[in-house]
């Protein structure tokens, strides 16, 4: 094709002349369009790449051995007889790799392999890569480990109170501490106890939030090959590639400049894969001792030993208000249960307090957090890290105050709204919030003025509101750098490619940037291109945790953009002879806002700024505001940019001849700043609830006590046993967007992907206590829970009382 054939070619897909009149009046032309994602067609015909779809040429394959102690000290291995197998090519133990590593650098206290002792019933001690599955798994057979078993600490209270002579998990940080604490935080705001002794009803609970893992569908998976110039890559289903990149460098001592990571499509990840596991290292040093690549593929049983899911955690609240429900203080002691080592514990710690001080407003606040090891599989991340246990806990007790008081809980979660452009008690700077307009939504769509309280026995509507960040304001490492960084290129054909570091997980991280652009550059959406997660090919992206891409790296993406921007249309404007701020690009063409019969293609215009300004190409970077948060030692943890606000209502439906529990429907409004793809929006508002159902009526990640044998064995690793609902089993799913542009956010958006799981588990349970006046305040509300509390006498008497109150209450109006 010549070039000027090439100049003047209209793009495919570009929006006919007769409409770009329309199009130019409007003040988007993509974002706010509902749009497919640009990796769907991919994945729904199967032709999407995952990493265990990857072969190499001579490949080996990698199993690990793991322990069958929950506890013990590492006597001696033997792996000779491994070694003499027939196709077996290297096994590693941790002495082959001696250095700590953890995700957080104050906490690295995980080996890649256990190096003198193992604290949990699958804790890795050696690695093995052979010709084929089956031949490393006979080799691990052959692996002679002699152990002495340890006191294991299977309960957080008898962590956080060890018996006298039992050895600690792990060594104390310093004389006379307990080696079983992760962390400890203690923080006041105001005078909690002089509130509370002035208030006019005060609202006690204990609450129980059982561990939950991730389930995502792909098992974790990773291949390393050591080529014979010394460079490392590794390909791996992590959310983290930049983290992981590190960890390899530092822990096997490699230059990070020769350590590649590759993140082919994740398969699900929901916060399972933020952080590096044995499976990585291991690859890595197998392939380093073979000289050919090694993949390791966990076993479903392995995803539930690898866990980092929710912590369990025993909640103590105190809540003090005044006779209308102003609230005048919160008191909140919580025992978090972290398993065996420390993950993202000490952020776990601080969430767990640090991001319940919205949507309301509290008078007092003081929370007393305390995260201890155990000897079971470590906890980390889950969907709404750290905040959904303690939300929990904080919303049925404004559902019990309500109660006491005899006011609406939607109308007392009203009164006590925080606001916008202003400081929660701990400091935390919050901009935009619509959590007014998500209760409006969620009250006006459920019909909960008409039917709360008026429902028959056995059915029931129940109201919660939360709060999550977008993003967290500061890296997990120390630094200066931007926290999200993008390139963008554009060639003649008008084609623009998009290189950034984020980690698609399913959450739509790979269509952002292509939205972005589309409506920044004006080409249609099929001419962008998306490069991501390759250390090699990329900028730093800090990765998918923390609900930060759309917001850091959409930043980036956005700041890339709109220097293109600005250089293609004052190349356009000079050509023209007219002001820039007449050019637009939109619907793959340049044109005159003032006389849109004046336009060429988008192509056209890319080639006509190339031959001013020479290549075009950019890049952006997004860092963070610096002065939204205290100053207090720990104040820095749990800011963000900008919150996302979410209210739900759940309709319930109890049996109380079986105390079987059926959710009919849930209406969640997510408050998400601006929605730049309403379909990805509603997507991630019924994927946060549906995981949060399946936490209030089935999850359990649950492990036997010395009573039952085998003490610290999982329970039900397996998808068999390990119970979640099925599409028969999920409610009615009703996605309500609220927007409430954040100034922090590209075009003012938000996060979307786990804000609205947090207030659907309360939402449920404030449900079965309105349809039979019974309250659960441990999950999971099982049939047998459900069907011990309705044995309470009382219970029946507490459901006509409320419900007696409501109808006299309507009557009256």
């Amino acid at each position: 094709m010549r070039p000027e054939e090439l100049r003047g070619r209209q793009a495919a897909g570009a929006v006919p002349p007769e409409e770009l009149d329309r199009l130019v009046q409007r003040e988007f032309a993509v974002i706010g369009a509902r749009l497919r994602r640009v990796d769907g067609v991919a994945k729904v015909t199967g032709r999407a790449v995952y990493t265990d779809d990857l072969t190499f040429p001579g490949m080996l394959h990698g199993k690990i051995l793991r322990s069958p102690h929950p506890h013990a000290r590492i006597v001696s291995i033997d792996a000779s007889e491994a070694l003499a197998l027939p196709g077996v090519h290297a096994v590693v133990t941790g002495r082959d790799m001696p250095v700590p590593y953890g995700i957080i650098p104050w906490t690295r206290d995980e080996y890649p392999l256990c190096v003198d002792r193992v604290r949990y019933i699958g804790d890795g001690v050696a690695a093995v890569a052979a010709v084929d599955e089956e031949t490393a798994n006979r080799a691990l057979g052959l692996i002679r480990v002699e152990y002495e078993p340890l006191h294991a600490f299977l309960e957080p209270e008898e962590a956080l109170d060890p018996p006298a002579g039992a050895e600690p998990i792990h060594a104390p940080t310093k004389p006379g501490r307990n080696g079983n604490v992760t962390k400890h935080v203690h923080l006041e705001f105001g005078d909690v106890d002089a509130e509370l002794a002035a208030s006019d009803v005060v609202v006690e609970g204990e609450y129980f939030f059982e561990g939950t893992t991730h389930t995502a569908i792909e098992p974790h998976c990773a291949i390393g090959y050591y080529d014979p110039t010394g460079k490392l890559t590794v390909w791996s289903a992590t959310q983290v590639p930049h983290y992981l990149q590190r960890e390899l460098a530092r822990v096997l001592d490699l230059d990070v400049a020769r350590v590649r990571v590759v993140q082919p499509a994740v398969g699900g990840a929901f916060g399972g894969k933020s952080e590096p596991f044995d499976l990585e290292f291991c690859v890595a040093k197998l392939a380093m001792a073979t000289g050919r690549p090694v993949k390791i593929l966990y076993t479903r049983e392995e995803v539930f030993y690898a866990h980092r899911g929710r912590h369990p955690m025993k909640m103590r609240h105190r809540l003090g208000a005044s006779a209308d429900g102003r609230l005048r203080a919160v008191d909140a002691q919580t025992l978090i249960d972290g398993g065996a080592y420390a993950s993202f514990g000490l952020v776990t710690t601080y969430y767990s307090g640090q991001l319940l001080t919205a949507p309301y407003r509290f008078g007092s606040y003081r929370f007393d957090s305390t995260r201890v090891y155990t000897n079971k599989p470590a906890c980390g991340p889950k969907r709404g890290h750290g905040s959904v246990q303690p939300r929990f806990a904080l919303e049925v007790q404004l559902d019990k105050l309500a109660e006491r008081l005899g006011v609406d809980p939607i109308e007392l979660r009203r009164r006590n709204f925080l606001g916008a452009d202003t400081r929660t008690i701990n400091e935390l700077r919050v901009q935009s919030n619509g959590f007014l307009m998500c209760l409006e939504a969620v009250e006006r769509a459920s019909g909960w003025k008409e039917r709360f309280r008026r429902l028959p026995y056995g059915r029931g509507l129940g109201v919660a509101g939360s709060c999550y960040i977008s993003g967290t304001n500061y890296p997990i490492y120390p630094n200066a750098m931007p926290q999200s960084a993008a390139q963008i290129q554009l060639e003649r054909s008008g084609r623009v490619t998009v290189f950034t570091g984020a980690s698609e997980i399913g959450q739509g991280s790979d269509s952002v940037p292509a939205y972005i652009v589309a409506e920044e550059l004006g080409v249609p959406l099929d001419y962008v291109r998306v490069v991501s997660a390759d250390t090699d090919l990329v900028p730093v992206d800090l990765g998918a945790y923390s609900s930060r891409e759309t917001l850091m790296m959409g930043n980036a993406v956005l700041d890339a953009a709109r220097k293109l921007r600005k250089r293609v249309v004052a190349s356009m404007a000079r050509v023209w002879e007219i002001p820039p701020e007449r050019v637009a690009l939109v619907g793959g063409w340049a044109l005159d806002r003032t006389d849109p019969e004046r336009r060429v293609p988008i192509s056209e215009a890319f080639n006509i700024a190339e031959a001013e300004h020479g290549a075009l190409g950019a890049t952006g970077s997004y860092d963070t505001p610096k002065d939204v948060h205290g100053a207090y030692r720990g104040g820095t943890i749990g800011a963000s940019p900008a919150y996302s606000f979410t209210a739900h209502v759940a309709e319930v439906e109890v049996e109380p001849e079986t105390g079987v529990v059926r959710v009919e429907r849930i209406w969640v409004a997510h408050d998400c700043g601006r929605a730049l793809n309403p379909v990805l929006v509603e997507g991630q508002i019924e994927g946060s609830t549906y995981m949060g159902f399946a936490e209030a009526l089935m999850e359990a990640q649950v492990f036997k006590g010395p009573e039952q044998g085998r003490a610290g064995l999982h329970n039900a690793p397996s998808l068999l046993d390990y119970r979640i609902p099925t599409s028969v089993d999920t409610p009615e799913l009703h996605a309500l967007i609220v927007e409430s542009v954040d100034p922090e956010g590209p075009y003012g958006a938000k996060e979307a992907g786990e804000g609205p799981l947090h207030s659907s588990i309360p939402a449920i349970a404030n449900a079965i206590f309105d349809a039979v006046g019974v309250r659960l305040d441990a999950l999971p509300f099982s049939p047998p829970a459900v069907w011990r509390a309705l044995q309470d006498p009382a219970a029946r008497a507490r459901w006509e009382a409320t419900h007696g109150a409501r109808r006299a209450e309507v009557a009256a109006d």
